[in-house]
């Protein structure tokens, strides 16, 4: 990507007292027009880049303007390094780690050792997941609209996006942008999304701030959850929901109480238990679990 290329020539500049145009164009793998075009850019941007022409010539930044090297410690190149590693996680590449040894010239003992944290995103639907990821984010690096289907709990729908984020968060990964249909932005999951394409069709992109994911947002609660769990059920709970999630009672047995968000959901995750929990409260919803069971087992008395 044109900014990824950016931002490493001018880590090379930084570090370096002066280099020469075919150096640079080598080393990314693009044209010298292509150098001369991010050298152009970067001059726009403020950065006051010399360049001489002769034998001892080259690409530099004046003097004064230097900055030091080692403006970033040993433990913050590891996290950076760590956060490049888990994009590549996602897609089975190396092109982060490449752009890593672009950043830093000579620093290959540094990447291949001493690392202490090691992030994988990658999942069970990698192979479906990472042509989507990739389609998304050429999106919304040309600001071209996307097209797809979408399957949530309210049915199927087809939708056109003008993409803005690609977000990893709640372990899955979601596109952020402004759906035409609903006039609003909106959140899709990666997963959910199906026979995606790109528009030919441009946008200009609105004014808008990172998106508030936060938990009390997305997941405003309103069911006050109380149930009975076995007692082998709390590496469950201790895992979904914290060691704070529920009390231990005098026969062994686990009170979980929690808010929850979405009805479906808390009866799939209850029903997940199968006869290791009950439901308690709210009593509308054990009703509605009760006759769920109940119609289950007409179908399994009525089975061949």
């Amino acid at each position: 990507m044109k900014i990824d290329r950016q931002l490493g020539i001018l880590s090379i500049l930084l570090q370096r007292d002066n280099v020469t145009a075919p150096y640079l164009s080598e080393q990314f793998e693009v044209s010298r027009r292509t150098i001369n075009r991010d050298i152009e850019d970067l001059c726009k941007a403020g950065i006051p880049i010399v360049t001489k022409q002769g034998i001892n010539g080259g690409i530099s930044i004046m003097e004064k303007y230097k900055m030091d090297k080692t403006l970033l410690t040993s433990s913050e190149m590891q996290d950076i390094l760590a956060g490049l590693r888990s994009l590549d996680s996602v897609n089975g590449t190396n092109r982060y780690g490449q752009l890593m040894e672009k950043l830093l010239p000579g620093s290959s003992d540094f990447m291949v050792g001493n690392q202490s944290v090691l992030i994988d995103l990658s999942s069970w639907y990698k192979t479906s997941l990472a042509p989507k990821i990739e389609m998304i984010r050429t999106a919304i690096d040309k600001a071209k609209e996307l097209s797809f289907n979408y399957y949530s709990p309210k049915g199927e729908s087809a939708r056109r996006i003008e993409p803005y984020y690609l977000i990893f968060r709640w372990s899955s990964w979601y596109v952020w942008g402004w759906c035409k249909g609903r006039e609003d932005f909106r959140l899709f999951k990666l997963n959910r999304m199906d026979k995606i394409q790109i528009s030919e069709q441009a946008f200009a992109k609105r004014q808008t701030a990172v998106p508030d994911l936060s938990d009390e947002r997305i997941f405003p609660g309103g069911i006050r959850v109380k149930a009975l769990f076995e007692k082998e059920c709390k590496w469950r709970l201790i895992e979904e929901f914290g060691s704070g999630s529920f009390r231990e009672q005098d026969n062994g047995k686990l009170l979980f109480q929690v808010d929850y968000t979405d009805k479906e959901n808390l009866i799939t995750w209850l029903m997940s238990f199968r006869d290791k929990a009950e439901l308690l409260e709210p009593e509308y919803l054990r009703a509605e679990i009760r006759e769920s069971i109940e119609r289950m087992r007409r179908k399994y008395d009525n089975a061949d």
